[in-house]
């Protein structure tokens, strides 16, 4: 079987074709400057594509659909570039059963089986044969080394991943499928999003995964921003709340859930100067109709939480990552942060992480009534709920309420300098900006 391979500057999901088709010569200049582009492989009298390979080097990715010949997606997989340039891991794949061909993509209903594999061995299978809300078998994958891992090969050199998926028993003969060169530059930011005509990639295009990015931290905290949450269409964020302050003498900021339980010291610490810092909560007011009342009530939320390292303005945000954990690794919009099983985060001096959470322990879960009123402080009509303090260092903890359990990023402020300037995380979702003059639909 004769299979055509082309290239271009990306794939239109929602077409299920190639957008800005481009030359071979053209593409491998892409791959060698580690820009993304897509390769489309396909065979004469099908419409829908067998396979196609998205490749972005700069963004540690190659990732794989195979389509069936209702231009269904059945299988997916996620390889990364880590440490080795000779080799990918395997890093996670998807694949869905249809039980016709009438059944659309994805649909809830459809038996599927995920995979995750990590480099140090670690990995978990997930099946779920009666699709998504239907129950779930979870497993650790027995996985050879060479299952793991796959060989890098160089451009041009990718075999068809998907021969035997569809049917094939011999290697298939590849010929590459020319285009003309369209003069197609990168846009300003670097990011490869405009051409040369100045039009912007199709808001259905395939895009290299990337971790979770900030959103509009620091208009959370700028009093007149509006904003909205998807469920109230208009918010307007008000004056910070302080709340009172904490003392990091050792100038090493933990941040953390308290209910952790293993013993191992804070999920994530941030280097500060040592000294006292301002706790604030961000809050937004709105208002909306209710029907107990019924009328309009006017109400007062927190969004975020922060500690106030500095006064100067922050011009980037960035999510502070765990010990051990590689951003590589993450799925597009992924996130690292602190975890916790009880919908509570915590700030504290590191230096005394043990002795302040034992303090917590006993003053919150124990209510041990022989505690040192001076070591221990309850917080009212705030998210923030508890202080304890270490007479012995100065340093101090405080519990801060979240809206649900799970994994919270923290997200760290730095100035032109690159000073830390703030530490925040949002106790929901990251609410969406509304540009001047705007207001958001209700659901």
């Amino acid at each position: 079987m004769v299979v055509e391979v082309g290239y271009a500057r990306a794939w239109d999901l929602r077409a299920r074709t190639p957008w800005r088709p481009i030359p071979a010569q053209e593409a491998r200049e892409r791959d060698a400057a580690g820009l993304p582009y897509a390769v489309v492989y396909r065979t004469a009298g099908r419409e829908a594509p067998l396979e196609v390979r998205l490749v972005s080097w700069r963004d540690h990715y190659v990732g794989l659909w195979v389509y069936d010949d209702q231009g269904r997606r059945t299988y997916e997989l996620d390889m990364r570039l880590l440490d080795d340039p000779a080799r990918l891991l395997r890093r996670r794949t998807v694949g869905w059963s249809y039980a016709d061909p009438g059944t659309a993509e994805f649909d809830e209903r459809c038996p599927r089986i995920t995979v995750e594999l990590f480099p140090d061995g670690r990995g978990r299978r997930r099946e779920e044969p009666w699709g998504r809300g239907g129950g779930a078998h979870v497993t650790v994958p027995t996985v050879r080394d060479d299952e793991r891992w796959t060989d890098r090969p160089a451009f041009g050199e990718w075999p068809l991943l998907s021969a035997e998926a569809h049917g094939l028993t011999e290697p298939p003969v590849l010929r590459t499928v020319e285009r003309p060169a369209l003069g197609i530059t990168e846009s300003a930011d670097g990011d490869g999003d405009g051409d040369d005509s100045g039009g912007p990639v199709p808001a259905g295009c395939w895009r290299p995964p990337r971790p979770a990015r900030p959103g509009p931290i620091t208009e959370l905290f700028r009093p007149g921003a509006r904003v909205t949450d998807g469920h109230h269409p208009e918010m307007t964020v008000v004056e910070p709340r302080r709340i009172g302050t904490l003392r990091v003498p050792s100038g090493l900021l933990a941040v953390s859930g308290p209910d952790d339980g293993d013993g191992g010291g804070p999920h994530l610490t941030v280097p500060v100067p040592p000294g006292e810092y301002v706790l604030e909560e961000a809050q937004v007011r709105h208002t909306y109709p209710c029907e107990w009342s019924r009328g309009l009530v006017t109400r007062t939320d927190t969004t975020a939480v922060r500690v106030r390292v500095g006064d100067a303005p922050a011009a980037t945000w960035e999510m502070a990552y765990r010990p051990g954990d590689d951003p590589r690794l993450l799925p597009d919009g992924g996130i690292s942060g602190f975890v916790t099983d009880g919908a509570t985060g915590c700030f504290a001096d590191a230096g005394a992480w043990e002795r302040l959470l034992a303090l917590y322990e006993k003053g919150l879960i124990e209510g041990d009534p022989g505690l040192d009123p001076d070591a221990y402080e309850d917080i009212s009509d705030s998210m923030y709920l508890l202080r304890t303090r270490d007479r012995a260092s100065g340093g101090e903890f405080v519990a801060f309420a979240t809206t649900g359990d799970g994994t919270h990023p923290v997200w760290v402020g730095r100035s032109r300098a690159g000073e830390v300037v703030g530490v925040v995380v949002l106790v929901e979702g990251m609410p969406e900006l509304l540009p001047e003059g705007e207001t958001a639909t209700a659901p």
